[in-house]
């Protein structure tokens, strides 16, 4: 299978602020609206993007000032690709409790990565668990 040919690429290393992750969000919706995607395909990587964001920021870098997180989208008119790197110690995805298992479901902690891995085509999480790759491929119908 050949590698996608990408119509927008942004790299960029951002500081640990909701604000500066918001702004980069919006940098990519902008950038799927430009290329054509829209409704659900829309709605489901701009879900993935804002839960992930979140949980580099908050969770992996706790806020820190002096910790950044490393962003790469990539997107072609058939495919998204998005990875994020927190400075923080990682987690086990795998490890977290079922959120709809009754004995979790009031505790808030697993919601989003299980949100992530229903929106996305593929997610995958490096060994030390502070970097997040997803990749969404745009369905037929939108």
């Amino acid at each position: 299978m050949s590698e996608p040919q990408w119509n927008w690429v942004l790299e960029e290393s951002i500081p640990s602020s909701l604000d500066a992750g918001h702004r980069t969000i919006d940098q990519l919706l902008s950038a799927l609206t430009q290329w054509g995607w829209d409704g659900r395909d829309f709605f489901h990587v701009q879900m993935a993007i804002e839960e992930a964001m979140v949980n580099a920021i908050k969770h992996g870098n706790k806020e820190s000032p002096e910790k950044s997180v490393s962003v790469s989208f990539r997107l072609g008119t058939h495919a998204v690709w998005i990875q994020l790197t927190d400075q923080g110690e990682g987690f086990n995805p795998y490890a977290l409790p079922d959120p709809t298992d009754e004995d979790h479901v009031d505790q808030p902690h697993g919601r989003g990565v299980m949100l992530i891995r229903e929106l996305m085509t593929s997610v995958a999480y490096n060994d030390r668990g502070n970097q997040v790759t997803m990749h969404k491929i745009r369905s037929s119908e939108n």
